[in-house]
């Protein structure tokens, strides 16, 4: 068992305990430090201290013993991982499709956080006293790309507070049925849990109403794909480039349904199975039919890009689009374009 000794000075008195040594112990959150102190984990001199708001005293010197990191409740698997990096206080996987990050009703076993357990066996320090990756973001279980894991608490609490303040570089690829107009923009519109259907988000109609969280997508159209009718130049799909500043659950899939243009297999977001396209032949039914089977929403996030929590160094990690995407842009560009 690990013990660390702080000592406080004359500019420290009358400071709430728990915050004081939060701020001296870098590897420890102000909320993990709180929960030893009622553990009892926590002495002043060699007096137990049982309060997180007590005051701290002038010259005292306080003692907080830190327990071996108790094993997670979710069983270790071993499930093969795409690895971008790896290092002492950090790894980034590139997630496929039907992988759910958390332990959850309907996805127990076979998640991230199952096969990270597992391949990061003996590495991991504990965070907030269990024995576990560091999860500081989420990409939804049919969603494929760039996931980031801390291994230690310090790695841990930097990583949470750069995705809180959106120090962090995140563009995804997104194939959509139509295209917005214009072809490129941003959506600066707050979301929340839609009223009619509370496993939806959806788009706050008022923002002055303050309902919701902020939500800021920037977006451009890569590629168009075919027409949707006959004269008309209104593209049938397109390769969007998504970048996020903000990172609301589903925010881009709510975002560019708001605008026209829902990702093509998305299952809630998307009104319509397939895509609306003028044409005939071989190609266009290869085309369409491949949008109509697309089975799940077209969404891969395609880079991560941040400042290492400990060492500082600028990194920016990408993930290939994964084979069923590019198939279905594929099938998509042999579209024809209209009379």
């Amino acid at each position: 068992m690990e013990t660390l000794s702080i000592r406080a000075a004359a500019e420290d008195a009358g400071i709430r305990l728990d915050t004081f040594l939060a701020s001296k112990a870098e590897q420890l959150s102000r909320s993990r430090v709180k929960a030893l102190i009622l553990e009892g984990a926590v002495a002043q001199d060699d007096e137990a201290v049982l309060d997180p708001r007590r005051s701290v005293a002038e010259g005292a010197t306080y003692h907080i013993r830190l327990p071996e990191p108790v094993p997670a409740t979710p069983e270790p698997e071993d499930i093969a991982l795409e690895v971008l990096f790896e290092d002492e206080h950090l790894i980034l996987i590139n997630k496929p499709s039907g992988m759910a990050v958390h332990p959850a009703p309907g996805s127990w076993n076979g998640t991230l956080v199952n096969a990270l357990l597992h391949h990061c066996r003996g590495s991991l320090s504990g965070i907030g006293g269990v024995e576990r990756p560091g999860i500081v973001h989420r990409i939804d279980k049919l969603t494929t790309g760039v996931l980031v894991a801390a291994k230690t608490e310090p790695a841990h609490l930097s990583l949470s507070e750069l995705f809180q303040k959106h120090d962090i570089e995140r563009k995804y690829l997104a194939v959509t049925r139509g295209a917005p107009r214009p072809l490129s923009g941003t959506v600066d519109l707050p979301i929340a849990r839609s009223t009619g259907d509370r496993k939806k988000m959806a788009v706050v109609r008022n923002p002055e109403s303050g309902v919701g969280r902020n939500a800021v997508t920037h977006y451009r159209a890569i590629e168009t794909f075919g027409v949707r009718d006959k004269g008309t130049a209104l593209p049938a799909a397109a390769l969007m480039e998504c970048q996020l500043e903000t990172g609301r659950t589903h925010q881009i899939r709510v975002h560019m349904a708001h605008i026209g243009a829902p990702l093509i297999g998305d299952p809630v977001y998307g009104r319509h199975k397939g895509i609306s396209s003028y044409g005939h032949g071989e190609a266009h039914i290869a085309g369409t039919k491949a949008a109509r089977k697309f089975p799940r929403q077209a969404l891969h996030a395609a880079m991560l890009g941040f400042v290492h929590p400990i060492t500082k160094e600028a990194l920016r990690f990408e993930a290939p689009l994964p084979n069923d995407m590019a198939e279905l842009i594929a099938a998509l560009r042999q579209l024809p374009m209209g009379d």
